[in-house]
């Protein structure tokens, strides 16, 4: 069977039920309570109590426990100041090593030999005199001079860069890291022999 849902039409509003009226002044009371629910818990109120109680009573006794104070005495902190003995002066520091390496003088032993003996620097070998010649520039844009000699043994014809005479190790020594520092690399320092 089938149903016409738009001949049926709207349907029916209901009409509001009508409010009881109270019986008595007791009664409306009793129902106030019935609908806001029952009241704070007597257990919880209690136990809030006791952990309160409890925590006034460990303040109480972090308070009362403390040790005391070892140099307030019955008498008072001045009492207590006047029976300690006083310190000692304190002494006057005299420094002595600052004095004594003034007047101390250090002395390095040097072989006479080794130090003594003139040297030359070779800083590289070439077949042709235009590559020597290179060397030779940059050495000389460094600040140092050089020369250029030319040597023939077993295997051919050789043109040597090189840089001296010093007078000790220590200044060939010098002018290699100078030179190292501009970029030539591969000097060698030997004895000199080239007399």
């Amino acid at each position: 069977m089938a149903v016409d849902y738009a001949k049926r039409g709207a349907p029916k509003k209901k009409k509001p039920a009508a409010k009881a009226k109270p019986a008595a002044r007791g009664a409306t009371r009793k129902s106030a309570k019935a609908k806001n629910g029952p009241g704070v818990p007597i257990g919880a109120l209690l136990v809030t109590l006791v952990v309160i109680a409890l925590f006034v009573a460990f303040l109480w006794f972090l308070k009362s426990g403390e040790a005391p104070d070892p140099g307030v005495t019955e008498q008072g902190p001045a009492a207590a100041t006047e029976e300690l003995e006083p310190l000692p002066e304190i002494p006057a520091e005299r420094w002595q090593y600052i004095e004594e390496l003034e007047s101390q003088q250090i002395q390095v032993e040097v072989p006479e030999q080794a130090e003594s003996r003139r040297r030359l620097m070779q800083c590289a070998s070439f077949r042709s005199h235009e590559e020597a010649d290179n060397l030779k520039a940059r050495i000389a844009m460094a600040g140092f001079e050089s020369q250029i000699r030319e040597t023939t043994g077993s295997n051919g014809r050789w043109f040597r860069v090189i840089l001296g005479p010093f007078d000790n190790l220590r200044d060939a020594q010098r002018t290699n890291n100078q030179l190292q520092r501009t970029g030539i690399y591969g000097c060698q320092i030997w004895l000199w022999n080239l007399d």
